[in-house]
């Protein structure tokens, strides 16, 4: 349940909102929604690079807000361009735990409660 609630937070409330913070189970449960999406669709191709498509801007979104909450500018997604040391820095920093308190970037911001009232436990880590 938390993968339908987090993708529904990242893509339905902040569809182009490069602003914020995210934090990480929200991050990696979104990145899980979009990777099986995909694989589920790869056999109608058309499908798929239409889903692919309307899931960039998302996906930028997501990581800006990300970096946004370990205290960086998404500027630094620009690392993505830097073959495999550039790919692992910021799987290292989409990883890493967000800063506590607010930041210039805004307050933390917290996970969706359960009806139980306790938080959604995070996604496991991301495949090395």
């Amino acid at each position: 349940m938390p993968l339908i609630t987090y993708w529904k937070k990242a893509v339905l409330e902040n569809y182009v909102t490069f602003s914020g913070r995210s934090n990480r189970p929200e991050f990696w449960w979104f990145i899980l929604a979009v990777i099986l999406v995909n694989l589920a669709l790869s056999p109608i191709p058309i499908i798929s690079n239409i889903w692919g498509i309307g899931m960039l801007l998302p996906q930028f979104a997501a990581s800006f807000r990300r970096l946004h909450d370990t205290g960086r500018s998404g500027w630094w997604l620009l690392l993505w361009l830097v073959p495999i040391i550039g790919w692992i820095i910021l799987i290292v920093w989409h990883a890493s735990s967000g800063d506590g308190g607010p930041n210039k970037y805004g307050s933390p911001s917290g996970a969706p409660a359960t009806p139980s009232g306790s938080p959604l436990p995070p996604p496991p880590p991301p495949p090395v």
